[in-house]
């Protein structure tokens, strides 16, 4: 374990009927706020309405920024911090998933700097500064509520980047579990792969002495794979929406992998997915992370083994260490499989005509990537590959 400082200032309100507590929270910043969402299932389920009641209670100053996309432009950044500059807006409130969530740490950010948020984006310059937003959650996946991060998408370049600052912590999020009733099964399937996918983000590393953040992230990989079909078969039921909702969160609010520093090739491996194909963020995941595994298998047999053991309760017997670590990886592939996630880059139409595209973008920012395994843009080439078909 690595000598560490933990610091993660959002304020967490979870539960239902918590959304009563925007109007404690957001006064203490000003009444000039600027709502933001994504497309319209917030009017659908009533939320939106929701919010504006609590806002015009405070009697705040409403402005709004519609549309944000499932993988969210800099385009629609750019629209917000041009409001927040010309409004003098003083908070920011996401109302949505991460995709929203994300979008507004990159306005929060752009509002505050002189800087194009692109290259804040792409680590040309560095946010110092940030108008202060919360969030209200409605879909667990991505984590976003609790941490820094960020993740924007550049379609004109076809770039997509994850980027983050100490500046961009929110201030509050309130989840409740009942704003994710109306996540159509979809949606549900790829925010629980999401979550998964940062908890073995986290999981393979090698640095030594770690038995309890270890035990903590296969406590949350095996809670989210004994609830999810229960949830998948019960959409609307609040006891799995509330135990989904809160692994998403603990998936990557930094609790889980203190003192040390995991691996996140994948995500940059899906993240050159995406940004080309434009395809879920979560399904492109569960292609990608089983093939990962397998490609990197040899760097650790005994960590994929320990994940086996622990995580799928698979018995050695007269197993080999290595052939214990491939039924590991099997089993994930087949849990994913299981509740509907898609397996293969076939099922979204990709095919070998933009391997090399995506490849590239891979090693846009460094020769080689990952922390569990240096990466190339040739093992780019060979996983995506190996995920074009089963």
């Amino acid at each position: 374990m690595n000598n560490f400082i933990f610091n993660n200032p959002t304020k967490l309100i979870f539960g239902k009927d918590m959304l009563n507590h925007l109007k404690e929270e957001i006064p203490t910043y000003g009444n000039r706020v600027l709502l933001v969402y994504g497309g319209g299932s917030i009017k659908r389920n009533g939320l939106y309405q929701e919010v504006l009641d609590l806002l015009n209670e405070i009697n705040a100053e409403i402005f709004e920024l519609s549309g944000v996309e499932p993988n969210p432009r800099v385009t629609t950044a750019r629209k917000g911090i041009e409001i927040c500059k010309n409004e003098q807006i003083d908070f920011i409130l996401a109302v949505g998933g991460g995709s929203t969530i994300d979008c507004v740490k990159a306005i929060a950010a752009g509002a505050k700097s002189e800087h194009d948020i692109w290259d804040i984006v792409t680590k040309k310059y560095q946010a110092k500064d940030a108008l202060p937003f919360g969030t209200v959650l409605t879909l667990a996946a991505t984590g976003s509520e609790m941490n820094a991060g960020s993740v924007i998408t550049n379609w004109e370049t076809k770039e997509k980047h994850g980027w983050g600052s100490a500046v961009t912590y929110p201030r509050f999020s309130i989840l409740d579990p009942t704003y994710t009733y109306t996540i159509p099964r979809d949606q549900t399937v790829y925010g629980i792969v999401d979550m998964m996918s940062h908890a073995l983000e986290h999981y393979f590393h090698h640095e030594t002495n770690t038995p309890f953040q270890d035990r903590m992230v296969e406590g949350l990989l095996k809670t989210v794979i004994e609830t999810s079909p229960k949830l998948l078969a019960d959409l609307e039921n609040y006891q799995h929406r509330a135990t989904i909702l809160y692994c998403g969160t603990m998936a990557l609010n930094g609790m889980v992998n203190m003192g040390y520093q995991g691996d996140w090739a994948t995500h940059n491996l899906e993240h050159a997915v995406s940004a080309v194909h434009d395809i879920p963020h979560g399904g492109g995941l569960a292609i990608l992370f089983p093939n990962w595994m397998k490609h990197v298998l040899d760097e650790n047999v005994a960590r994929f083994k320990k994940f086996a053991e622990r995580v799928f309760d698979i018995e050695q017997g007269a197993l080999s260490d290595r052939e214990v670590a491939i039924k590991g990886i099997d089993a994930l592939s087949d849990f994913w499989k299981s509740i509907g996630a898609p397996s293969r880059l076939a099922d979204y139409n990709i095919n070998e005509e933009t391997i090399a595209e995506m490849a590239d973008k891979t090693v846009t920012a460094h020769a080689s990537f990952g922390n569990f395994k240096k990466l190339t843009r040739e093992d780019s080439v060979a996983i995506y590959q190996a995920s074009l078909i089963e």
